[in-house]
């Protein structure tokens, strides 16, 4: 193969430059390589394709879309009307009384969740809040605030300095009230959290975690940031994941499973507290941020299709309906040598750590895991110290099966 001209994201390009698997087509639960080799896609491709591949319905819906037009600025007063449409249904559906802001993706989502929550404390007479707290080993995008915030250190490396963030331990509220008590509450603008931590390893919240810690940022006044870009859209049963948890967000970060990843789309979902001073009466304060394609008319038209299937076909609930066939289905493999941790059981996503020994010895092993798995037929979604799966929603307790049979293989060559 020739060495290729297209600089893969988040790759070791030296490996890959001469070795690309490209995926031709997909179909549900299934894609195809140019080669014609079938597999499961255990992981939705990046999170996101919770409705399957080739969906006819959304097809049609952007074609449609593009012979009325295919998008126009949203700046100042002008919009389209699947744009509007779609805020109506997404703030519709939300936990709370609120705004949307319409982005091109969750990267893009964290950046306005960022400068909505410092530009609102502004306007409150609060300028010194200005801190951002998030999570050891979360995610939250790569653009210049998605890295400050992100817990994954590996991630923040050779960038230079970064804006002001403090992380505390993913799994302790006492971590957060000592910050507050360290820095000042008043410092804090806003702390930011996944409902399930994805990228930095799947990690479920422990009981009442979330809850406790929206009391601290209840208590303190710091906004509360629910980044549902992977949880969102069915994926922990529920249209935005924070609704299985018994808090309010004053903003939900979104996309992928807006569209299922058809088009690329993203928001944010702004509480009527925070979005109210800039909505007051002419001359409130303008929040002079934007993307050329925000409230993008076809992108829009896609969501709209996305969400009419996620509804029609009962897909919302079914993120918590196969959580737990899906926690079995790794956990079956707990007793293999090679295995070290198996988390899961809150949504259709879980992970499986390799034994941390063998991965110390042998760095090589996870590698032999994923390639073995998908010469098996199944892609993983190879991480930090193991592999996750979030297949699409539409996937049954047979496919769950596939995965383990992968898994075992992948398991044993691994241990070779």
């Amino acid at each position: 193969m020739a060495e290729t001209r297209y600089w893969h994201p988040f790759a070791d390009m030296g490996a890959v430059k001469d070795r690309e698997v490209v995926i031709e087509r997909g179909e549900d639960v299934w894609v195809w390589d140019d080669l014609g080799n079938r597999y499961f896609d255990a992981t939705a491709s990046l999170w996101y394709s919770n409705i399957g591949h080739g969906r006819h319905e959304i097809a049609d819906a952007v074609a449609a879309q593009l012979k009325k037009i295919e998008a126009y600025s949203n700046f100042g007063d002008l919009s389209t009307a699947p744009t509007l449409e779609l805020a109506q249904k997404l703030t519709d559906r939300a936990p709370m009384p609120s705004r949307l802001f319409l982005t091109s993706g969750g990267g893009d989502s964290i950046d306005v969740a960022v400068k909505v929550a410092r530009r609102y404390w502004f306007e409150l007479g609060q300028p010194d809040r200005t801190l951002l707290v998030s999570r050891t080993q979360g995610y939250h995008g790569t653009h210049g605030y998605g890295t400050a915030i992100g817990g994954i250190p590996a991630n923040r490396v050779g960038f230079g300095p970064q804006v002001e963030s403090e992380q505390v331990a993913h799994d302790s509220v006492e971590a957060l009230e000592e910050l507050i008590r360290r820095v000042g509450g008043e410092r804090i603008a806003a702390f930011f959290i996944e409902p399930v931590i994805g990228a930095g390893g799947v990690y479920p919240p422990g009981h009442r975690y979330i809850e406790g810690v929206a009391a601290l940022c209840k208590q303190h006044g710091i906004l509360f940031v629910c980044d549902s870009v992977i949880c969102g859209f069915g994926r922990l049963g529920s249209w935005y994941g924070i609704e299985r948890f018994d808090v309010v967000p004053d903003m939900i970060t979104f996309a992928k499973g807006v569209t299922s990843g058809y088009l690329p789309l993203g928001g944010v979902i702004i509480a009527d507290t925070v979005a109210e001073p800039f909505f007051g009466d002419p001359g409130s304060p303008v929040l002079r941020h934007g993307a050329t394609y925000a409230g993008h008319a076809t992108c829009a038209a896609a969501a709209l299709a996305n969400i009419k299937i996620l509804e029609d076909e009962g897909l919302i609930p079914r993120g918590r309906e196969m959580e737990q066939p899906l926690f079995d289905a790794l956990n079956a493999l707990a007793g293999h040598p090679a295995t070290g941790e198996v988390r899961g059981g809150t949504g259709t996503l879980a992970a499986l750590d390799l034994d941390s020994e063998l991965l110390a010895r042998d760095p090589a092993a996870l590698g032999r895991l994923v390639a073995t798995a998908r010469k098996t037929g199944v892609i993983l979604r190879q991480l930090a110290s193991g592999v996750a799966v979030s297949p699409p929603l539409t996937s049954t307790t047979e496919h769950f099966a596939l995965i383990t049979e992968a898994l075992s293989a992948g398991l044993d060559a691994a241990a070779a």
